[in-house]
């Protein structure tokens, strides 16, 4: 194993990640060329690792919205994950333990960390940047979506993480975008 790869799998060891890269060197070294080749493009604006799929998740509801048909759209999603949400739901139920709500659909899964680029971990709360205030400014200024933060707040992240709660068997409390552009989400069982 070449050195570098070998001292990132050691700092990720250190720092609690149990992740070995032995035989996964192409791929580690697809991925740090993808990560570089992302945030040094520039033009039109400054991309962030996220960008395909905040746009994905943009263009989607700003389809519902224009359509009317917004509440079925969270709906559907919320449809689409209900397999995911079962296994959450068991394993809360198991353990009898809230906690496990949040850890199951924002510690355990890549579809978050690639969404939100931060998350702040605490017991019985987590807190992550708005992911889609970046994309959005720029998209409206071109004409692209209408959608401000506070409505897709509203009609998207807010009414389908409080449907995730509800099919896990727990209430999710999820906060409006504070001063700082975060979101916070506690589960209250």
């Amino acid at each position: 194993m070449n050195e570098s790869v070998s001292a990132t799998s050691a700092s990720l060891r250190a720092a609690g990640d149990a992740i070995e890269f032995q035989g996964e060197e192409e791929r580690l070294g697809q991925a740090v060329a993808l990560a570089l080749r992302t945030l040094k493009d520039g033009i039109p604006y400054q991309h962030e690792m996220n960008d395909a799929l905040v746009k994905m998740h943009l263009n989607s509801v700003q389809f519902a919205k224009n359509k009317g048909l917004s509440k079925q759209y969270v709906e559907h999603d919320i449809s689409m994950m209900r397999p995911t949400l079962e296994r959450i739901r068991a394993s809360v139920l198991a353990g009898s333990d809230p906690e496990l709500a949040l850890h199951g659909i924002f510690d355990r899964t890549s579809c978050f960390y690639q969404l939100c680029l931060d998350l702040e971990v605490s017991p019985g709360r987590r807190r992550f940047t708005f992911p889609y205030s970046h994309v959005l400014a720029i998209s409206r200024r071109i004409g692209q979506f209408d959608l401000t933060d506070a409505e897709l707040h509203e009609i998207w992240l807010k009414p389908r993480l409080e449907g995730y709660g509800g099919v896990i068997g727990v209430q999710f409390e999820v906060s409006d975008i504070d001063a700082e552009g975060k979101v916070t989400v506690s589960v209250l069982r």
